[in-house]
């Protein structure tokens, strides 16, 4: 499994390119906006986009959703249900933050811990990592031993929790343990920021570290 980062929105928003090198089909997590650099980037890279993949429904990972959707005829994978009431609140959102107005849409297929993920020969994991909003989901492909965790963790941080139904010892929970007992060596994409690994939060980060006071 390959990856680009292409960073969007006004809100720096880690958008990553999925792909199987095998095959060059793709996936994009979290279009925010800024479509022309997201299609700029898969054509840079040669790949045939299949899906989106959502790990939560907040305007700076999901604003782009239905126009890169219906501009290359791709399908909408994630987040959980719980998040539905984000994405019917995008309008409302974008209009607080200033984003351009979205396009309304409904995910092709909700994702539930446990469920897989398929990009060409490459197979991801769905964990439900709840806190930052309740449908929010991380996904793993173990064998290269990288998550796109979305706005859970962070380096050196974690999610805000102060969203409505965002929970703070939910996420704390949800980063424990889902994500730290995949492994130290796991390296993992946020939704902002530059990459970690779960070693290094489990040793460092003042939210969730094995050390914290």
């Amino acid at each position: 499994m390959k990856y680009r980062i292409v960073p969007v929105t006004p809100f720096q928003q880690n958008c990553s390119l999925l792909w199987c090198e095998d095959t060059r089909k793709a996936a994009v997590v979290d279009p925010g906006g800024d479509l022309e650099r997201i299609r700029a980037a898969i054509e840079e890279e040669g790949l045939t986009v299949e899906t989106i993949l959502l790990t939560h429904a907040h305007i700076d990972h999901a604003g782009g959703t239905a126009e890169l959707a219906r501009a290359l005829g791709i399908s909408i994978v994630g987040p959980h249900e719980g998040d539905n009431f984000w994405i019917v609140g995008l309008p409302q959102q974008a209009q607080m933050f200033g984003f351009p107005a979205p396009e309304s849409f409904t995910p092709d297929r909700w994702l539930h811990e446990g469920d897989q993920v398929t990009i060409g020969n490459q197979t991801l994991e769905v964990l439900h990592c709840p806190g930052h909003t309740p449908g929010h989901v991380v996904f793993y492909h173990a064998p290269s031993q990288l998550a796109i965790v979305g706005d859970v963790l962070f380096q050196g941080s974690i999610g805000r929790t102060d969203f409505p139904k965002g929970d703070h010892a939910t996420l704390v929970r949800s980063i424990q343990e889902k994500l730290f007992p995949l492994g130290d060596e796991v390296a993992f994409i946020p939704g902002h920021g530059p990459m970690s690994t779960f070693g290094q939060e489990r040793k460092t980060n003042p939210f969730v570290s094995d050390h914290r006071g």
